[in-house]
């Protein structure tokens, strides 16, 4: 069986986030989508608890079966030897994740070679989203329906007291 960690903050988790996640189904037998615990990033806009709960109600189309969702800290390679995960799903959206993305797969190659990374592109519809410009417009009153799942957008409009 081939398993996949997506690890990501998914501070909100946004639909191109769940395009990666329905994508990687085609490539892998079984994928965990981990909301990664990163202190650095302490301003995170809904609690740990909070977005998996969004990442629950967000894929539940998809097979459970196949999908498992968790936390962790710490390395992200170690977490993927701990849960048994060949390769670590990434997404791609231009020039500037690559670079990124690309030193973290070389660090990550270095620390374990059994583990690969396997970066898939952003779908077209979703290349130009991020959870940042997703929070950012949503805490100044955008409407942000068709960029995130439903109940993330439910999620956002509280957390911001919009009503609409």
């Amino acid at each position: 069986m081939s398993i996949a960690l997506y690890p990501g903050s998914f501070d909100p988790p946004t639909n191109g986030h769940l395009s990666l996640v329905e994508r990687g189904l085609a490539v892998f037998d079984k994928i965990i989508v981990s909301v990664v615990a990163n202190p650095a990033k302490s301003t995170a806009l809904f609690s740990l608890d909070e977005r998996l709960e969004l990442l629950k109600g967000s894929l539940a189309h998809l097979p459970q079966d196949r999908l498992t969702l968790s936390t962790f800290s710490g390395l992200t390679i170690e977490y993927a030897r701990q849960a048994g995960a060949a390769a670590i799903l990434r997404g791609l959206r231009g020039s500037a994740d690559f670079e990124y993305e690309r030193q973290l797969a070389e660090i990550n190659r270095h620390l374990a070679q059994d583990v690969q990374t396997v970066f898939l592109m952003a779908d077209y519809k979703w290349f130009f989203i991020s959870s940042s410009t997703v929070k950012e417009a949503a805490s100044l009153g955008a409407d942000v329906d068709g960029l995130v799942p439903k109940i993330v957008a439910e999620g956002l409009k509280k957390k911001f007291g919009v009503n609409k």
